[in-house]
């Protein structure tokens, strides 16, 4: 058994696999992607690298550990999501991506249903708040695999009880992190923003196309 390691501040240690690569775009790349989400929005940002890829659902626990910082679960959901997968596709190279909203410590994931939907806009209303999206790709050819985490700095507006029920009666809020879309009806409410919007989507195609590069390149950086 040879250790994969996730380079970024992170390690696992799984079985590996073999993964045939070709050239792409000047680098040594997988022959067949796999991105580890079901994601609509992720499927349409990894659309726009111009990779062939398939995208599988990860079925992972996705529950925070105790005093987990949010850099943390991002980054080992992120890679566990990547490793998953890849035991189902072991020649391929395995996109893995995860998305927490925080204030502080406190880490908002997908909303449970609609009252903790609320509960959590009535939180992020007239605050500042942070998105951390973690990437994560596998190679298991040269048994590693890299993360990287980038985050966004958003504040909203206050927010009125009845604009709040009105958004979460719409159904947007129910399978994002932090409980909006930033790209759908709640981009109304940012009134300051840092940062990339992708990171905020939830697969920051900067990182995508750098780690794939690593990949490629087998580890090395310029």
């Amino acid at each position: 058994m040879v250790n994969p390691q996730f380079r970024g501040h992170y390690r696992l240690d799984w079985w590996t696999f073999l993964v045939s690569t070709q050239r792409v775009g000047g680098s040594r790349l997988s022959a067949q992607y796999v991105l580890a989400s079901a994601s609509p929005r992720r499927i349409q940002l990894l659309t726009q690298l111009g990779l062939t890829f398939i995208a599988v659902p990860a079925d992972v626990d996705e529950t925070a550990r105790p005093k987990e910082r949010p850099q943390s679960l991002v980054r080992r959901l992120a890679a566990t999501k990547a490793i998953t997968v890849s035991g189902h596709y072991p020649d391929d190279v395995i996109i893995g991506s995860d998305t927490v909203v925080a204030q502080g410590c406190q880490i908002y994931g997908k909303p449970r249903d609609e009252a903790h939907a609320r509960h959590i806009l009535r939180q992020l209303s007239g605050k500042r708040h942070q998105v951390y999206t973690a990437v994560a790709v596998y190679c298991a050819q040269q048994g590693r695999g890299y993360v990287d985490v980038v985050v966004a700095h958003v504040t909203f507006r206050s927010l009125a009880a009845l604009e709040i029920a009105d958004y979460v009666q719409s159904g947007e809020p129910m399978d994002k992190a932090g409980g909006y879309a930033i790209q759908g009806q709640a981009g109304k409410w940012v009134t300051s923003f840092e940062g990339n919007l992708q990171t905020v989507i939830g697969l920051p195609t900067d990182q995508v196309k750098h780690l794939i590069e690593r990949i490629g390149s087998g580890g090395a950086t310029s």
